[in-house]
């Protein structure tokens, strides 16, 4: 009786990573304006200026290339938060969190109003991740920052409270982009609004919690 060969999967080729790359791209900018339930397949084979036949040979659907791009997206979203060190300074590392934030809003707005369209809709793709992962990691940065109100190196509020009012008010120069512009007459991707925004919310937060 014969062994059956075991097909190693292909590696895609540089087009073909190109294409994937120029898909997520496109379908950024369109549900970062849409949402999700607003936002077609047409509509990102468009952007990505691509026939929809031409697309869908890379993803199979509209929710495969939103789950894609939000799979990466959680990644590198995460990664500010899961810095945060028991073993630093404590004023200084949550300083640090708000001010890594406030640099993905600049950088990231059309990411940040993905996220926040996925959980203004009830997270249905993103549910699991967010009842585990994210909700473990919140859970566990929550604790460090308990323990050090406790020892007495920072004013006490509660941990949870603090990181949401964190996420709000640095996410919110991204969600709410358009707001920031009318009002300021600019955002925070110009550089002198960019290092007032981050000296605005540094103060704010060291006032609440340095001792």
């Amino acid at each position: 009786m014969g062994t059956a060969k075991v097909e190693k999967p292909q590696r895609k080729t540089r087009i073909q990573r190109a294409n994937e790359q120029k898909i997520l791209e496109a379908a950024l900018e369109v549900f970062s304006q849409h949402g999700f339930r607003g936002s077609t397949i047409d509509q990102i084979s468009e952007e990505a200026g691509m026939s929809k036949p031409n697309l869908l040979y890379y993803f199979k659907s509209k929710q495969d290339i939103h789950e894609t791009l939000l799979s990466r997206l959680l990644d590198s979203w995460l990664a500010p938060m899961r810095a945060l060190s028991k073993d630093g300074d404590p004023l200084e590392e949550i300083l640090n969190y708000v001010r890594l934030k406030v640099e993905m809003s600049r950088d990231f707005p059309r990411e940040s109003r993905l996220f926040a369209n996925e959980i203004i809709q009830g997270a249905p793709r993103i549910k699991p991740i967010l009842e585990g992962e994210i909700n473990d990691l919140l859970n566990e940065k929550a604790a460090i920052i308990g323990n050090w109100m406790e020892e007495g190196k920072l004013k006490k509020v509660d941990p949870k409270h603090l990181i949401f009012s964190i996420w709000a008010t640095t996410q919110h120069y991204a969600d709410f982009e358009e707001q920031v512009r009318m009002v300021l007459g600019r955002g925070i991707d110009d550089p002198v609004e960019f290092e007032n925004t981050k000296a605005f919310l540094v103060n704010m937060f060291t006032s609440m919690l340095k001792i």
